[in-house]
Parts: structure tokens; sequence; C-alpha cells
């Protein structure tokens, strides 16, 4: 019989959607019966960051004159991130688009052109996440004309994912037990791991915010970041032994 191993296999998800991956099948000769065990274990943790989206959306007749006019007002935008403490490197432009506008003559059945529209994006990272509803109401008052967010996480859940798995992997070795006994063996021995990881989401669903450029001045929106959570699926295959299996050399 082949010496059992072990292979492990890890990978980090993207923040802003959790993604998913795996590791490579590895076979292993066994004596006795083998089962594999999928477990999923998730630990929930008050988030440390939100990142809120902001932009400006301008219409002009000429395209020119539509991007020079939404690149002065985006530019007030991202001047009052700054002044609010808000690193550079915490500010990333998300998107730029410019296109032309028509509106449509039902009694002509045509298109009439009426100018072009542009829209600038940023995705801001806020650390102290106890400063988001002043954080949007700023926005607003220096000219964003779409807001969205709040989405909550936290910057480092390396803890968090230990603590997932470790409570993935008792949950494993009890039930493979249970196995055993159940099955009339000793005890069940691992043959091989494989690990996939979920990034931190929001737990519930982060909120979504849309405001006007005229809008009333108004108190700051109340913002609750609730929980995140962070995730770990491992799935464990085991040998049933007895106490009198040999040990391959």
């Amino acid at each position: 019989m082949i010496r059992p191993a072990l292979a492990l296999a890890a990978t980090a998800a993207a923040l802003a959607l959790p993604a998913q991956t795996y590791a490579a099948n590895v076979e292993i000769d066994a004596s006795g019966p083998v089962i594999e065990l999928d477990i999923y274990e998730a630990v929930t943790v008050a988030p440390d960051m939100a990142t809120i989206g902001a932009g400006v959306t301008s219409e002009a007749p000429t395209a020119v004159e539509a991007l020079r006019m939404n690149s002065a007002e985006m530019q007030k935008v991202i001047d009052r991130i700054k002044a609010l403490g808000i690193a550079e490197k915490d500010i990333q432009t998300t998107g730029i688009n410019l296109n032309a506008r028509y509106d449509y003559d039902r009694e002509g059945q045509r298109q009439i052109f009426r100018g072009y529209q542009v829209s600038n994006r940023v995705s801001v990272k806020l650390r102290k996440i106890e400063d988001t509803g002043k954080v949007l109401d700023a926005l607003v008052a220096a000219g964003a004309t779409d807001l969205s967010g709040p989405n909550f996480s936290i910057e480092n859940d390396d803890a968090a994912k230990d603590a997932a798995r470790k409570r993935a992997l008792e949950r494993a070795t009890d039930r493979a037990t249970a196995y055993a006994a159940m099955l009339g063996y000793d005890g069940a021995r691992v043959l091989s791991v494989r690990e996939s990881i979920s990034g931190s989401g929001p737990m519930p669903e982060s909120a979504m915010l849309r405001m006007s450029a005229d809008m009333p001045s108004a108190a700051p929106p109340p913002v609750q970041p609730g929980m995140v959570s962070t995730g770990i699926s491992i799935s464990i295959t085991y040998e049933l032994v007895n106490k009198d299996t040999p040990e391959a050399g």
C-alpha cells in the first residue's frame, strides 16, 4: 500500500465577488474503505473597510464640450475625496464613458440627435467605516451625481479563515470517526485534502445608494456596517482503518 499522502492547495479570492479554485486530484491506493467528505465553514466578523463608488455624468452639444465639462466636475469630486483624508492609493477610476444621446420622434419615426453624455466613476476605499455616511454626503455636495455602495469587507481575513479552517477540519474528523464506528472500524486516516477559499463578502447583502445632484441638503445617511463572512471549503478523503492495519513501508 502506498503511504498516506497529504495534498493541500489554497487560493485567495478576489474583493469585490468570491471566487473558488481547487487543487488537482491525487489518486492514492488504500486497502480499506474510502470516504470523501465535503465540509464548508464560515466565520462572521465585523468589517473594517467600506468601498463606495462615486461618479459624475455630464451632457453637452459636442463630445469635446461634454468631456471637458465632465472632467472639471469629476476633478472637484476627487479633490473633495482627498480633502477628506483618503489616500490616493484608495481612489481608483473604474470607468469613463462617452455616448451620443438621441430622442425618438414617434411622429416621424426617427432618432433625433440631442448631444453627448460623458460619465466618469471612481471606486473609493474607506478605512474609517464610521465616516461612510459623512463621506457620501460630502461627495454629493462636491457634485457627485451617482453614488453606489457601500460594500463592506475586511482587509485581512487570514485569522478568520484560520478559524473557519480549524472548524472545518474538526467537523470532518468527527464525521469520519463516526462513519468508522458505524461501519465497525477503529478510526479514519487522512489520504488527501483539497481546499477552496471564499473571500469576505457582505452579510447581509450590501446596500446600494443612488443620489441626485439636485437633492436638497440633508443629514448624512445612516450607515450600518453589520457583519461580513469569510469561509473555507474542504474535501477530505479518509481511509477507514483498524488498529492492526499495517503501515506501508
